[in-house]
């Protein structure tokens, strides 16, 4: 609608500007290492494999759902019956 168009310029100019500006690629770091730019490494200590697997379970979860909805022709909700 209309009434959203402002929010959504808001979050792409904002992601923007993070890309280019605090979240910049270094030749010295791995891909996807944007260092702690919030300092929050010290109250949150998670291993990076853990937190890729979780990522590539989603990603597989998702596609799951897709296949699903093809199938069926339901969406995820409707075919846990929620609808």
């Amino acid at each position: 609608t209309e009434a959203a168009l402002p929010g959504i310029a808001a979050l792409v100019v904002f992601s923007g500007l993070l890309e280019l500006v605090l979240w910049k690629d270094d030749a010295n770091k791995d891909p996807g290492n944007f260092g702690d730019p919030l300092s929050w490494g010290e109250s949150i200590n998670v291993e990076r494999s853990y937190e890729l697997n979780n990522g590539r379970m989603a990603m597989l979860a998702v596609l799951g759902q897709f296949a699903a909805e093809l199938v069926t022709g339901k969406d995820a909700v409707e075919q846990l019956g929620l609808k």
